[in-house]
């Protein structure tokens, strides 16, 4: 979690033409193993997202899951690299469309809800937004404590059960108090 912020791999610094959108290679992707996009969206600074690209891995995403999110779910591993690598707003996406298909009531909805949270609050220190930066990182601290007290009993292969909740939730915490307007530093989620 303590990485330095750098965009690597594959990020571009401007978004591409209409015209070169239309020639993303499909042959380098697998159910397991996707491709970042090609460039960090981040509003009111560009124009577009590479939607090409978050949009294959949507297609991954079931209707619903029944019972619990593995761990092991493409979509949930790429959302988690995706913040990881600096594309804060796929990050967003992708671990949104989980969300939105998790069990309702589950602990894995309150996992993803906090996951979106330190996405949409390194996007909000990117964007300069300190106030937002400090409320969603209190925010995802709070999901993640009380991750951490419901799910005792729980084992498993879900993201919730193996999720380092309590010290990700202690992390955060200890970075909204020395860190929060350093970009340098932001929040890691694996």
């Amino acid at each position: 979690m303590a990485r330095a912020y750098a965009l690597r791999g594959p990020c571009y610094a401007r978004p591409p033409q209409d015209d070169e959108i239309d020639r993303v290679s499909v042959s380098d992707q697998t159910t397991t193993t996707h491709v970042l996009p090609r460039w960090a969206y981040v509003p009111g600074v560009d124009t577009q997202a590479d939607r090409v690209t978050l949009d294959r891995v949507k297609a991954l995403v079931p209707e619903r899951f029944d019972g619990f999110v593995p761990a092991s779910h493409a979509a949930v591993l790429y959302g988690l690299r995706l913040n990881d690598e600096g594309f804060f707003w796929e990050a967003h996406e992708i671990l949104e469309a989980v969300w939105k298909v998790a069990p309702k009531g589950g602990l894995d909805r309150i996992c993803l809800r906090a996951c979106i949270q330190i996405a949409n609050a390194n996007l909000k220190l990117k964007m300069g937004k300190p106030q937002a930066v400090k409320r969603l990182i209190a925010d995802a601290a709070t999901e993640l404590t009380e991750l951490t007290v419901r799910r005792r009993s729980q084992a498993g292969d879900s993201l919730a059960a193996g999720f380092p909740a309590e010290a990700l939730a202690k992390e955060l915490r200890n970075w909204a108090r020395h860190y929060w307007n350093d970009s340098a530093n932001a929040p890691q989620l694996t």
